[in-house]
């Protein structure tokens, strides 16, 4: 269940766009990260969570695994023609798991606003907070 502590952002970096996602868990700042993602290219709300695909990654650095999660998401999106508007991720270990939620690309309806190529180790930062939250953030390539 997650808890309205949860959020996502944007932050500036040139052409580029900053993501950030934070949660009470290492998997909902992914979670909120992925929903930044889809954010940076069209209104969340204006996107049906009705088609689920599986996405699976694994990586032993945390910092890496993020990178991987949020490309397999940009490789499902561009793909697949889909933006999502849900995520449920799972981490354990080194393994992740998730479902995307969305629907297909309607251009007139989403007028998508960049098209994320991919995510970048530039200013990437995975970490627990004081407080015990959870960060994930990085520049992803528009």
């Amino acid at each position: 269940m997650m808890s309205n502590q949860c959020s996502w952002d944007h932050f500036s970096h040139g052409a580029d766009i900053g993501i950030r996602g934070t949660g009470d868990s290492l998997a909902e700042s992914f979670e909120q990260a992925a929903l930044a993602l889809t954010a940076a290219v069209t209104d969340l709300a204006s996107v049906n969570p009705g088609t689920e695909v599986e996405i699976h990654c694994e990586e032993d650095d945390r910092e890496l695994l993020f990178v991987d999660w949020l490309n397999a998401v940009i490789y499902e999106m561009t793909t697949r023609n889909m933006l999502f508007s849900r995520y449920r991720v799972t981490i354990e270990g080194s393994r992740l798991t998730a479902t995307a939620a969305g629907e297909d690309i309607d251009w007139q309806r989403h007028q998508p606003a960049v098209e994320p190529k991919g995510a970048t180790y530039t200013e990437l930062k995975v970490a627990q907070l004081d407080g015990g939250r959870w960060l994930s953030q990085c520049i992803v390539d528009v």
